[in-house]
């Protein structure tokens, strides 16, 4: 691996832990020598991460839709900041520039970013593992709620493996090294196979 997208919040949430889990990761980066690759705003994790990444000397990738460089939440301090028409293209260059998925805490557009990026690995789009950090607990219900949709029949064992969750970084980020696709194509699987 050699770069890491990390989709989170551009709000830095209620309780210091998250900024400090954000800034941690960032530094797990680069000790590892792992580029970043994220959504190129300057505000909340957003901007912490990035911060963190470039002021310790590492590799950061911000990609962001020219609508909101024109409402100014963007880096435009970065090396490499690339501007592009819209959230599609942001997503699309951002999973072409990287070799891993890390959501940390964030709010909708986090959410639609780490599934939509589960949703391509189940249908075989891409084999890039995908994490979430678990900080306080943030995606414990998550995991849960997963969990009960397979047991529903609506998501199979093999999908719901796809998301590997750890309140770690370190952990996490070893994890994901570690990571072997499917054998199997995962949209095929029959949900009731759990």
């Amino acid at each position: 691996m050699q770069r890491i997208c990390v989709f989170m919040g551009s709000s830095p949430g209620h309780h210091p832990d998250y900024e400090a889990a954000a800034r941690g990761l960032a530094r797990q980066l680069v000790d590892r020598g792992l580029g970043l690759v994220y959504g190129g705003a300057r505000i909340g994790l957003m901007g912490a991460v990035a911060e963190e990444v470039a002021g310790h000397g590492g590799e950061v990738i911000g990609v962001i839709p020219q609508g909101l460089v024109d409402r100014e939440v963007a880096a435009t301090d970065l090396a490499d900041l690339r501007i592009v028409g819209s959230m599609h293209e942001r997503k699309a260059l951002m999973a072409e520039l990287c070799d891993g998925f890390v959501a940390l805490p964030g709010g909708l557009g986090t959410f639609e970013e780490l599934f939509e990026i589960l949703t391509w690995s189940q249908l075989g789009l891409h084999a890039k593992p995908c994490g979430a950090l678990d900080v306080r607990g943030y995606y414990g219900q998550l995991g849960a709620f997963l969990d009960h949709a397979v047991a529903e029949g609506f998501v199979s064992r093999v999908n719901r493996d796809l998301l590997l969750v750890d309140g770690d970084a370190g952990a996490l980020l070893d994890r994901l090294a570690a990571w072997q696709p499917p054998d199997v194509t995962p949209w095929l699987v029959d949900a009731s196979e759990t």
